[in-house]
């Protein structure tokens, strides 16, 4: 499969603004240079979804800025679409920016104006903007609030009416800075759902999605990349970032009455009795399999009720991924 994104030992610093007072009593003092990016590598597959994840100051926003061609990374490549990002007319017929921005919009058109005005900025063909502003409103489920004033759309609307101008070139590509920030659960929800279903399952769209919100990332997610201090520092599905670090797989099992001790090939995290029923928590090594359990705690007499695998929690995960970094440093 063609990837989509490359980026490819990425590196960005930015130089502090210095106050007043600080130039007023050091007029001659070094200005502090903040790095954004340490080399960040990262690769997109055409038609997936990518959440990149990341404390506050990781350069999650630099890196989709990069790749948008809004800022040049002082060293490194970034290719999109089979573009080098040097080459910013190239690039930007590839990709479509959606952000949290609403200020970016003009609040006293209608949504229809607003659309048919960055039409002209995106080089839509003047015979074809009416159709394509028509597709674009239904596409979003927008038909209806069209030629109302833009200041009188709700929060998720706005966020609706950011995608269709993203797509009014038709991109494959998607870049979407927190996208579901300050909406409501039910409008989060439903754009969730768009993005699955209608930009990636129906239409083939490639997205990269900044989030801070990892039930998000879990739901949307065909892959995330978690980026700490300017590096991707573990990138895999859901399922293989839960389990990084992550040796024993666990395993929560009902038991009839039981009063006899039980050994086998695994730790006890936890042995409760209790409503007639018997719970444990079992640690296994991954070399050990279920049936191995099982035909132990069988051996020692005990009758299994029901028997579940426990996952690991992406929460969890992030939390001993940044946690690393931290180590490291």
């Amino acid at each position: 499969m063609v990837n989509a994104i490359e980026a490819v030992g990425l590196v960005k610093t930015f130089v502090k603004a210095r106050s007043l007072r600080e130039i007023f009593v050091h007029p001659f003092g070094k200005p502090e240079i903040i790095p954004a990016l340490r080399g960040a590598e990262l690769v997109v597959r055409q038609g997936e979804i990518v959440s990149l994840l990341g404390p506050n100051g990781a350069g999650k926003t630099t890196l989709l800025k990069i790749l948008s061609c809004l800022v040049l990374p002082d060293a490194g490549r970034a290719i999109v679409g089979g573009d080098d990002t040097i080459h910013e007319n190239r690039v930007k017929r590839h990709i479509g920016l959606v952000h949290s921005d609403e200020r970016s919009f003009y609040w006293r058109l209608s949504g229809r104006e607003n659309l048919r005005f960055f039409a002209r900025l995106y080089d839509v063909p003047y015979r074809k903007t009416e159709a394509r502003l028509a597709e674009l409103l239904e596409r979003v489920d927008l038909q209806a609030a069209a030629d109302r004033p833009f200041s009188g759309y709700s929060s998720g609307m706005k966020q609706r009416m950011a995608i269709a101008r993203a797509l009014l070139h038709d991109p494959p590509i998607l870049l979407m800075d927190e996208p579901t920030r300050s909406l409501d659960p039910l409008s989060a929800l439903a754009l969730r759902d768009f993005i699955t279903g209608r930009l990636r399952d129906a239409h083939g769209k490639t997205v990269l999605l900044a989030t801070h919100d990892l039930r998000e990332a879990e739901v949307v997610s065909d892959r995330v990349a978690i980026l700490v201090r300017g590096r991707v520092r573990q990138i895999g599905t859901v399922l293989e970032v839960r389990r990084w670090g992550v040796r024993e797989r666990v395993f929560r099992i009902e038991l009839e009455p039981h009063e006899g001790p039980l050994a086998g090939p695994y730790r006890a995290i936890e042995d409760a009795a209790e409503a007639g029923v018997r719970r444990l928590v079992l640690a296994v090594e991954p070399e050990v399999s279920l049936h191995d359990v099982l035909a132990a705690l069988v051996g020692a007499g005990a009758r299994v009720r029901t028997c579940s695998e426990e996952q690991p929690d992406l929460e969890q995960a992030f939390s001993r991924i940044v946690g690393a970094e931290a180590d490291e440093r």
